[in-house]
């Protein structure tokens, strides 16, 4: 495994060295999710050419980086991060609403933070399947936390009477499937329909599970 440089200490240009770490690492994320997410996708990018794409050296990869591989979990990350920003907002914004217009602007904010750069779902739900054991682990961990969130939002439901109330672990992994399939399926031109569509349909699968019973 090739070591990564020393980074530099001290004020350079106006910028800490941690500022410059930060931007370097930035500009790496920022080319990746153009390589990996519009072409030619992660398997088929080199360093060089991801390097070549930030407008840096492949030195300057390596003190942010020890594999291409590292890139590609930290970018999937930041997508993540991202749509789970946008979804705590909304869940924040909306408390004590009725639970179809709360879900409703929840997963709209969602779909938002997903759907607005076709790049994003290829990183989500493409690119990172079968790179390798470490990526499917962080993948099934992420997807992890989306189930929680759901549980919790459920048994929060279930005590206001909103939701029935049980154990929603394996409903919330197959919805969240749903959820995965149908926005890449939607993005890749195989579902005719608008994205507000595609929404109120998943709030519909999503009440229908929560409804209690009568």
């Amino acid at each position: 495994m090739r070591e990564r440089h020393r980074q530099s200490t001290g004020r350079y240009a106006g910028k800490t060295a941690i500022e410059r770490h930060a931007e370097r690492r930035q500009k790496l994320l920022d080319a990746a999710l153009q390589l990996f997410g519009a072409g030619p996708g992660y398997r088929s990018t080199t360093v060089a050419a991801l390097c070549e794409t930030a407008g840096l050296s492949t030195r300057q990869f390596y003190e942010e980086f020890r594999t291409l591989e590292d890139v590609l979990a930290a970018l999937h990350l930041q997508v993540n991060d991202w749509a789970e920003k946008a979804v705590i907002e909304a869940l924040t914004q909306t408390e004590g609403q009725p639970l179809a217009e709360r879900y409703g602007s929840v997963f709209r904010a969602y779909a938002a933070s997903i759907a607005v750069d076709p790049r994003r779902i290829r990183m989500t739900f493409t690119e990172i399947v079968g790179v390798s054991p470490r990526m499917d682990e962080q993948r099934l961990a992420r997807r992890a936390r989306w189930i929680d969130l759901m549980c919790a939002e459920a048994a929060a439901a279930a005590l206001r009477g909103e939701a029935a109330d049980r154990d929603y672990r394996i409903a919330a992994a197959a919805f969240i499937g749903s959820v995965n399939g149908l926005l890449h399926d939607w993005s890749a031109g195989w579902v005719d329909g608008t994205l507000d569509e595609v929404v109120e349909e998943l709030v519909r699968l999503l009440l229908a599970l929560l409804r209690p019973a009568g």
